[in-house]
């Protein structure tokens, strides 16, 4: 069977990367190494592993997300490479059924994804905690029933928990690292598979379990590099990306975002817009259909 480097990209978050590596060391195949690239000015200071564990600093103001997938690629020696975000903890098969899928089917293959309560891993926690209290995102793609499922529309690649084979990431051209900050960064590699004829899928298995963290959703705390990035998309590709949100960004005030011109920021989000759309501690995730649905009603009301 292949052999799995696990990837993750990290800023912040000290405790939930202990937990994604207490989740590699409950794995039935263990991963040949944990590959941490490091977006802060300092390592974190980790326990002893039975795998070798490497941590990459990777310089950046800003969320150099693209340049750190690339670097984590660079720097792993595995037949296959595993990402996982930082607030995602890998069920115990995580490894093996990566390992299994891309032998059977050479593109990149999307794991499940669960979400947690706020305080689900607080303290001592095993899977079958976790199992009672995750939840599946009402806004995201399951994962199919057994096997591999191709997936026809690219923008579907969530980037939270995915795998590839390293030589096929490495015949992409990787990850463009002219985005920086949050957004579109996944969306624009999604769209080079497509174009390059390889196959995005998801896989049953493969599960990790997000951690809770308070979020915005949409992401009007990151309005900045969103726009910016829908602008670099637009110009690689010939349109924007990220539609959803800056639909709700112009339906809140926040932007004006008229085809075929610059999107124009008209003012910075204030204290109403953060709490319109953030995950409140009894949410385990956030979910942009319902806050956008919020959005209208309270833009219709004052307009009324």
């Amino acid at each position: 069977m292949s052999t799995v480097s696990v990837v993750t990209l990290a800023k912040g978050r000290p405790a939930h990367l202990r937990n994604v590596l207490l989740g590699l060391e409950r794995q039935s195949q263990p991963p040949v190494e944990f590959i941490v690239a490091v977006m802060q000015d300092a390592p974190y200071d980790l326990p002893e592993t039975r795998f070798p564990v490497r941590q990459i600093l990777v310089p950046g103001r800003e969320l150099p997300l693209a340049a750190a997938r690339n670097q984590g690629v660079a720097a792993a020696s595995g037949d296959i490479v595993a990402f996982l975000d930082v607030d995602c903890i890998p069920a115990p098969d995580f490894v093996t059924d990566y390992a299994r899928a891309l032998d059977e089917l050479d593109g990149l293959m999307m794991g499940e994804v669960l979400h947690l309560p706020e305080r689900a891993t607080a303290g001592a926690w095993d899977y079958p905690d976790l199992d009672g209290v995750a939840e599946r995102h009402s806004d995201r793609r399951g994962p199919p029933a057994s096997g591999i499922e191709i997936c026809r529309d690219y923008r579907c690649f969530w980037s939270l928990n995915f795998a590839i084979r390293r030589t096929t990431f490495a015949a992409t051209g990787g990850f463009d690292e002219r985005y920086v900050g949050y957004g579109g960064e996944d969306t624009d590699f999604g769209k080079i598979l497509d174009t390059q004829g390889i196959p995005i899928a998801w896989t049953k298995g493969a599960r990790a379990y997000h951690q809770y963290h308070p979020h915005h959703m949409p992401p009007v705390h990151h309005l900045d590099s969103v726009v910016r990035n829908a602008e670099l998309f637009e110009a690689k590709w010939g349109y924007r990306t990220m539609g959803h949100w800056l639909y709700a960004f112009r339906v809140m005030g926040l932007i004006d975002d008229t085809p075929d011109r610059p999107i124009t920021i008209l003012r910075r989000p204030d204290a109403a817009d953060l709490a319109l759309t953030g995950q409140q501690s009894d949410q385990p995730y956030t979910n942009s259909a319902s806050v956008i649905r919020a959005i209208e009603a309270r833009e219709a009301a004052l307009t009324a």
